[in-house]
C-alpha cells in the first residue's frame, strides 16, 4: 500500500524543483497523489477495508488543502502539476 524508497525518491527527483528539494507542495502532492493511486487499486481487492479508507479520506483531503494553497500562491505551479498528475479540476 505505501510506496517504496525508490519510487518515492523517483517522484522527488521528477517534481523537486531544486537539487534539494524534498518538502515543496508539488513534491507533496506527487507523492500524496502516488499512495492515492496505490490505495485505490488496494480497494479494487479489498473492498471491506475501512480503515485503510479512512486514511485514503484524509489523505485526499490533505492533498486538495495543498492544491487549494499552491492556487493561491502561484498559480502557474498548480496548473502545471495538475496537468503533469492528470489530476482533475
Amino acid at each position: 500500500m505505501s510506496i517504496t524508497t525508490e519510487r518515492k525518491a523517483e517522484v522527488i527527483k521528477d517534481h523537486a524543483r531544486g537539487d534539494a528539494d524534498t518538502g515543496s507542495a508539488e513534491v507533496q502532492v506527487a507523492i500524496m497523489t502516488e499512495r492515492i493511486t496505490n490505495l485505490t487499486e488496494h480497494f479494487k481487492t479489498h473492498k471491506k477495508d475501512n480503515h485503510s479508507r479512512r486514511g485514503l479520506l484524509k489523505m485526499v483531503s490533505a492533498r486538495r488543502s495543498l492544491l487549494d494553497h499552491l492556487k493561491k500562491s502561484d498559480a502557474a505551479r498548480y496548473q502545471a502539476l495538475i496537468e503533469k498528475l492528470g489530476l482533475r479540476r
